[in-house]
């Protein structure tokens, strides 16, 4: 993703905080509290993350981190994002607890840490001037862990050409399944949507 690209995600977002506030889930481009809930849920069940390390691309307000909480409270959680606004409340609301740690960065283009889990939520959904963004994408973080990648993907927008972008899921599948055989996708849990988990 380059400068540009990233100017228009942080511009979009720039305008769902001025309409919805920087604290809202819909600031983050959620459409509302459940579709963001609904998602998590689905990559909640990727594998047990308890005393496992676990690297959350594009973390917004860090609400991941609370969600897994009550499942794994074992786990060591890393959070990363590259808008400022976003990590200042995720350190607010999240930072006191254990092993919990945020980054500002460029997740698209900077050297990842190795993580056991690596999970994206909401954060792989934006245009790219490269034509193969989403592929270099999945295979870099699929590299970067350890254990599994989790990532949702959108099957449909609103406005085809807009800043978020729709892909294919049994393209993406097929994809995935080029670097490496264990693969699960689910579909049907939320309209538009839909979950990949990786295996090592």
């Amino acid at each position: 993703m380059n400068i540009i690209d990233s100017i228009r995600v942080q511009r979009f977002h720039q305008s769902r905080i001025a309409d919805f506030g920087e604290e809202s889930t819909q600031a983050l481009g959620w459409k509302n509290f459940h579709s963001q809930q609904a998602r998590f849920e689905m990559l909640e069940g990727i594998g047990d993350m308890n005393n496992c390390s676990v690297l959350d691309i594009g973390c917004g307000h860090g609400d991941l981190r609370a969600y897994l909480d009550d499942k794994y409270p074992k786990m060591r959680y890393m959070g990363i994002d590259n808008m400022e606004v976003f990590l200042d409340i995720a350190i607010a609301r999240y930072a006191h607890l254990p092993d919990t740690v945020f980054f500002l960065g460029d997740c698209y283009n900077a050297e990842l840490p190795r993580m056991d889990y690596v999970l994206a939520s909401g954060s792989l959904i934006y245009h790219s001037s490269h034509p193969d963004f989403i592929y270099n994408i999945i295979t870099k973080l699929f590299i970067t862990c350890r254990i599994a990648f989790g990532f949702n993907l959108l099957s449909r927008v609103e406005v085809p050409d807009g800043i978020l972008v729709a892909h294919n899921p049994q393209v993406i599948l097929e994809h995935c399944r080029t670097l490496t055989s264990n693969v699960v996708m689910h579909e049907g849990y939320i309209d538009d949507d839909f979950t990949i988990w990786m295996y090592k």
